[in-house]
């Protein structure tokens, strides 16, 4: 979905953020199966309302093994958010080892026709004192 998309514009800005949980109850650690929950925030901060209609990711495991994920919208849904909206959800990533990482960007439409990305900057997946 990434392209010959234009230069971000100050009114096509989407703000992305990321909180993270170890999912132990998910997880077989003795399979090499570590399992993340990911609950992300984002938030149209420019002036121009703007529809999600993509996402890309890549998780990274500590092995250095990076597996890209593609697809349309997010938990089945394309948010379309007004100047200030905010919309939530929360989804999961399994990788082989008890740390990790993911980023990506998601494709989005202003209203105003203008097609742009959002980047989601990297973040840590870890299992609790699996960082010291």
């Amino acid at each position: 979905m990434s392209g010959n998309l234009p230069k971000r514009r100050k009114s096509h800005e989407w703000t992305v953020e990321v909180e993270t949980v170890y999912l132990g109850s998910e997880s077989q650690p003795e399979a090499n199966r570590y399992t993340f929950a990911y609950t992300v925030t984002m938030q149209n901060t420019g002036t121009v309302p703007a529809k999600l209609l993509g996402r890309r990711w890549v998780i990274t495991d500590g092995n250095g093994k990076a597996v890209e994920v593609v697809g349309e919208g997010v938990v089945g849904e394309h948010p379309h958010l007004m100047p200030g909206q905010a919309f939530k959800y929360t989804s999961a990533a399994t990788i082989e080892t008890p740390v990790g990482c993911m980023q990506g960007s998601y494709q989005l439409m202003a209203d105003d026709g203008i097609p742009f990305e959002a980047p989601i900057s990297l973040f840590s997946l870890a299992q609790p004192r699996g960082l010291h």
